[in-house]
């Protein structure tokens, strides 16, 4: 896969989908890779996660970062 077929982002990670992973990273997926598919990516399933935001926007998990984007990804949170 040729270098401009892939895209660099940031993903940051909060709460405890921190632990045994890392808080912020830089990485790179092929162009066209969803939010969804990044998540996966990680080792987290989807229901677990509450809120993606890409520039600090809430999105859906069918949303397609590009060059540079910074994508968040919090967990549900419970409480009572």
């Amino acid at each position: 896969m040729a270098a401009e077929d892939r895209i660099s982002i940031t993903v940051k990670l909060f709460a405890f989908f921190r632990e045994n992973r890392f808080i912020e990273q830089q990485q790179q997926f092929p162009a066209g890779t969803t939010v969804r598919d990044i998540i996966l990516s990680q080792g987290i399933a989807p229901e677990e996660v509450g809120v993606t935001m890409i520039n600090s926007r809430q999105c859906t998990l069918d949303r397609i970062p590009v060059q540079g984007d910074q994508l968040a990804i919090f967990p549900v949170i419970g409480g009572g």
